[in-house]
């Protein structure tokens, strides 16, 4: 048995897609696909049903479904006691947040948050979005906070989790500004002029949400791919630099812009809304979880109020 298998497993059941989940994994597809076999051979049960599509787990996989859940969480359990990192006291806030928004949004959104509820200790984790998904479902944190788009959604089941949507963010083109005051460089470029590209790596959040949006245009975009990372707060240092241009979150350049040192590279066109919303299982037995649900629940309806 590899404790991967197990990952790669709760990512299918989750996504019901072999490709996808292999990308989410960063594995190739055939990889992937041996490794569930190999979970199924270990067990001696199939656990996908095959012959259905999209992808869908047999009985015997919906009942291991939950068994590897708690599989995960009781080793990451141990693996915090061996650590001495014992479980946080109730009054401290396990929260799990893709790199991008724990550098951006959560910093303001935490300080709004105490204003209301008073002082609370946090324990964050960052990560990528599928691992932070998974830490929710493994237990390992109380609340998960994340990005959400039709085309890219989030698929935790409305029965066992509760969801608050907290606001929206922007992705747009961004460039060094030129002292005239106008970007270094601007979508569309010309097949004579294309323009440096910096990218996100293949399997992030965001650079599946840039292919969306590529995918989508009615205009053929001339990049030429100079740079790739996992982080926005990277790219940012790059556009600053003039290497190029980036797709980056409005929350992570907001200063910049103030400041007149990015522009935005682009018309509407090349823009995408994404949401932002807070995940916690249903029923949480934590004081402090209940408490400041109940807060950003009743901020939510006072702002819905005309």
């Amino acid at each position: 048995m590899d404790l991967k298998w197990l990952e790669d497993f709760i990512s299918l059941a989750e996504t019901h897609s072999f490709s996808r989940s292999a990308e989410l994994r960063h594995v190739t597809q055939p990889a992937f696909s041996r490794r569930i076999r190999s979970l199924e051979s270990w067990l001696g049960v199939d656990l996908i049903d095959r012959t259905a599509y999209p992808t869908r787990l047999t009985p015997a996989g919906e009942l291991f479904h939950g068994q590897a859940l708690e599989i995960i969480a009781q080793l990451n359990h141990a693996r915090a006691l061996l650590r001495g990192q014992q479980s946080a006291p109730p009054d401290t806030l396990n929260i799990a947040v893709p790199h991008n928004l724990a550098l951006t949004f959560f910093p303001k959104w935490l300080t709004e948050v105490k204003r209301g509820c008073g002082e609370f200790s946090t324990r964050l984790t960052a990560g990528n979005v599928h691992d932070a998904v998974m830490a929710l479902e493994s237990g390992s944190c109380d609340v998960l906070l994340c990005y959400h788009h039709p085309h890219q959604p989030v698929l935790l089941d409305p029965a066992r989790y509760d969801m608050l949507a907290l606001g929206e963010e922007t992705l747009r083109p961004y460039a060094r500004r030129t002292a005239s005051g106008q970007p270094a460089f601007s979508l569309p470029g010309s097949p004579q002029h294309p323009i440096p590209f910096l990218a996100y790596a293949a399997g992030a959040y965001l650079e599946r949400m840039v292919a969306l949006m590529v995918a989508n245009g009615e205009e053929i975009l001339h990049l030429t791919p100079c740079y790739e990372t996992d982080m926005a707060e990277g790219l940012k240092s790059m556009v600053l630099e003039g290497h190029g241009l980036a797709f980056l979150p409005d929350s992570a350049v907001c200063g910049e812009v103030e400041r007149g040192q990015l522009a935005v590279a682009g018309d509407a066109r090349w823009q995408l809304n994404m949401e932002i919303r807070l995940y916690r299982e249903h029923r949480s037995s934590k004081p402090l979880v209940n408490m400041l649900w109940q807060h950003l629940r009743e901020s939510t309806v006072r702002r819905r109020r005309p």
